[in-house]
């Protein structure tokens, strides 16, 4: 937990932005816009960010939710700007956070430190400024205290995010793209005793099993015993990671769930299908690609970190995939752009079934799917052939 600690402290102030005025959404089947000097294009990193629904008893993620964008500037051979721009960003239909949950009321006593209402963990709100990450040809903002739910009460798991890019207080460019988020962790699939809680449930079974006083303890962050990535929470050494706790454990359980997809007990689910895909469209199931749970809770696997790869399956003469090392999340190709811009978050790799996933697509190039016209970003159609290759 130094780590998300270390963040919050040293970003809380300064750092939420004023509210864009006025920023209408895009709309869901645009056709393309008139193209300018600049071209903005946002993903979500990971396709879906659960939080949870409570914070009064067992904590598992708190509301954090990251964006990556790129600006690539139209030229014949386009450029990937990060530097003399700002971009700004705001939610048209959720500009508030803290009447949707209960995290900040238990903050102070789960990660140490008491936030401003609609402040995240690492400063940032539910407006402000992305970073620019030159290193990596992005800009990032991380920590977006988002919920599911927007300002008229309605659940909304995949929220629009407004983007705009800005030069010299000019608008060069903006887009919008989803934020998705879901509160549908549903423990209470099985931890139903009677005249207590789920959370309570969940705490005494581990009490019992564990010899542990949990429940004399709440409100409870599981990482800060089973270390999680996702966090940066360190926990403790003697124990199992997280993820390694939560699937072996459960491993030899669920196909009393009932489900025909026994992810989505725990993972966002039922009612929020995060998988949502161009591979759920072909069939492809998580387990395809992540293994069943006994494989995703082996010891020997870093959670969030060693994930299934497009070359895993993907195969084509001349085409290269993830750069050596990383994941498609954070890889780079073609110019230096990345993979994510091109062809969608993890989990929604376009053209999505949800229709508000291919807003930036068809808004791009009128179509959904991935972003394969090569004037989005060229100003004259390329002779060659195009090359599906890490930096060419």
């Amino acid at each position: 937990m130094k780590t998300l600690i270390a963040l919050t402290t040293a970003a809380i102030s300064g750092r939420v932005a004023p509210v864009l005025a006025a920023v209408p959404p895009v709309g869901s089947s645009p056709a393309p816009q008139a193209r300018g000097e600049y071209e903005l294009i946002a993903q979500n990193d990971l396709g879906m960010h659960c939080m949870n629904e409570d914070f009064s008893e067992l904590v598992i993620l708190p509301p954090y939710n990251t964006v990556r964008a790129q600006v690539i500037q139209r030229r014949r051979e386009p450029n990937v700007v990060t530097e003399g721009l700002t971009l700004r960003y705001a939610f048209p239909s959720n500009a508030r956070s803290a009447d949707k949950t209960n995290f900040w009321k238990y903050c102070p006593q789960i990660f140490g430190v008491a936030l401003p209402p609609n402040v995240g963990l690492t400063g940032h709100g539910m407006t402000g400024t992305l970073d620019a990450l030159p290193r990596d040809g992005v800009w990032e903002v991380s920590g977006i205290p988002i919920t599911p739910f927007d300002d008229r009460g309605r659940l909304q798991p995949y929220p629009l995010v407004t983007i705009i890019a800005e030069k010299d207080g000019v608008e060069v460019a903006r887009t919008q793209t989803v934020v998705p988020v879901s509160q549908e962790i549903t423990c209470n699939l099985c931890h139903v005793t009677p005249g207590i809680s789920t959370s309570t449930d969940i705490l005494r079974d581990h009490d019992r099993l564990h010899g542990t006083s949990l429940e004399q303890s709440k409100p409870v962050l599981c990482a800060a015993c089973h270390a999680d990535p996702a966090l940066g929470a360190e926990g403790n050494p003697e124990l199992p990671m997280l993820s390694h706790a939560m699937h072996a454990a459960h491993a030899d359980r669920m196909d009393q769930s009932g489900l025909d997809n026994v992810c989505y007990a725990c993972h966002p689910g039922i009612r929020t299908q995060c998988q949502r895909d161009v591979h759920m469209a072909g069939q492809v199931e998580c387990v395809d690609c992540h293994g069943g749970m006994a494989q995703v809770g082996d010891s020997s696997r870093m959670p969030w970190l060693e994930e299934p790869t497009c070359g895993s399956c993907h195969a084509r003469t001349g085409f290269e995939f993830e750069e050596p090392g990383k994941l498609f999340r954070f890889s780079r190709g073609h110019g230096g752009v990345a993979c994510l811009t091109c062809h969608g978050s993890p989990h929604a790799i376009t053209p999505t079934l949800t229709a508000v996933d291919n807003v930036q697509s068809m808004r791009l190039q009128g179509r959904p799917g991935t972003i394969n016209d090569c004037l989005v970003c060229h100003t004259r159609q390329p002779e060659d052939n195009f090359r599906h290759r890490l930096f060419n």
